[in-house]
């Protein structure tokens, strides 16, 4: 007997975040409410990311856009994690989400300093 797929799987995760029209934004917040979706919504960052990188266009403003929506818009469980995918690489494409993110202050109210 074969285990189901996970939904969603990080292909489609990737392609929304790619994307990120208002439809695609509703869908992350959805992802974000939940915990169990944690590892999905981590796993299609990264190939995002990765798709990025690999692209012969960079756009990293849309990558430090997308990278501020999420530090603004994600729960502080996910925070540091996001920052984690973010400095997983020195290339531009990661550089630009982890600017992103910088800019929105999202790991700092998460873990306000004492």
């Amino acid at each position: 007997m074969s285990t189901p797929a996970a939904f969603p799987d990080r292909d489609t995760t990737a392609t929304k975040l790619s994307n990120f029209g208002e439809a695609d934004q509703a869908f992350v917040k959805l992802l974000m409410e939940n915990p169990e979706h944690d590892e999905n919504l981590i796993d299609g960052l990264q190939r995002h990311l990765d798709l990025a990188a690999e692209a012969r266009f960079l756009n990293s403003l849309k990558l430090e856009k997308l990278g501020h929506w999420l530090g603004n818009e994600a729960p502080a469980r996910l925070q540091m994690r996001l920052m984690g995918a973010a400095r997983s690489s020195q290339h531009p494409a990661y550089q630009a989400f982890r600017a992103g993110l910088t800019i929105s202050g999202g790991l700092e109210r998460a873990f306000p300093k004492a």
